[in-house]
């Protein structure tokens, strides 16, 4: 095993999981015949930093790579998982921003493609943070990316929606119109505080706009399997949050900020390693629990 290896979970290195959980057999997903209508799962966290933009980037690569018809929202004014993916944000005419405050806008005119087949991006940048202001004297303000979506939701398999680190009326937006929330969570304590709060406001959500919305499950990040303390803060997620949290572990890997310099995935920077195979068999768990088409 090399040095590199030691901070990867993939589906091959591990029986059961950090908590001693045994892994199931994730198996590799039948071909679609059809497409649509998407779910949509909201990527949520307010803290920073804690592997957010990365997961969906890589999640969405995977289940692309498995034939699932994917979009991914970029919803964060700083537009990380755009620049991830290629797009020059700073030359766009067109991003989500001119959807949510222009109802004569054509969302397919804001799409653009990615080189990873059947993944396209809803781009942002620094615009969409004006819209937190311009939205708040709107009717039905927190149902806006709902009505955004609506065109597109036939057309894909999974609508990924990357939100800011906040819990301002943009992550309102999010939850309000997905199906799903999956919470990328680092393994680091102060990572693991904020996760009571962001739990209160998903169920705020679901009792005041949006009842169909349910955590998906709970990814935990940047796992180092060599400290006692990556250790302990799974163990304590799991306590609180039973089998919310996920079987797939991602480690922690100089890969992922080397394949964001590229502009593309891992799992076609480096498709053979550890991380790429943990992205992989996240897709496949969502899959086989119901959660992605």
């Amino acid at each position: 095993m090399t040095n590199d290896s030691l901070f990867g979970i993939g589906p091959t290195e591990l029986k059961t999981d950090p908590v001693g959980r045994e892994i199931p057999e994730f198996p590799v997903p039948a071909p679609l015949s059809v497409h649509g209508p998407a779910r949509i799962i909201a990527m949520c966290n307010q803290k920073g930093g804690v592997g957010k933009t990365t997961t969906t980037i890589n999640l969405a690569a995977s289940l692309a790579e498995y034939g699932r018809k994917v979009l991914i929202v970029d919803f964060d004014p700083q537009g990380a998982a755009s620049v991830g993916l290629g797009v020059p944000t700073h030359e766009l005419v067109l991003t989500v921003y001119n959807t949510l405050i222009d109802r004569t806008v054509d969302v397919h005119d804001v799409i653009v493609g990615t080189s990873v087949p059947n993944l396209d991006v809803m781009p942002a940048n620094i615009d969409l943070s004006a819209a937190e202001v311009q939205l708040v004297g709107e009717v039905a303000r927190e149902s806006i990316l709902a009505r955004v979506l609506r065109p597109v939701i036939d057309e894909y398999d999974v609508i990924l929606v990357d939100c800011q680190p906040s819990l301002g009326l943009l992550t309102v937006n999010a939850l309000t119109a997905a199906h799903g929330v999956l919470i990328p969570l680092e393994c680091e304590f102060f990572a693991l505080r904020g996760v009571a709060l962001l739990v209160e406001t998903i169920e705020k959500v679901r009792d005041r706009l949006n009842p169909r919305l349910e955590v998906d499950g709970i990814v935990a990040t940047m796992f180092d399997s060599r400290t006692l303390h990556s250790r302990e803060v799974i163990a304590r997620v799991y306590e609180a949050f039973g089998d919310t949290l996920m079987h797939t572990i991602i480690g922690r890997t100089v890969k992922f900020p080397d394949a964001s310099v590229a502009a593309e995935p891992i799992t076609s920077y480096a498709p053979t390693h550890a991380g790429a195979q943990a992205y992989r068999q996240l897709a496949r768990e969502l899959i086989a629990r119901g959660d992605a088409a």
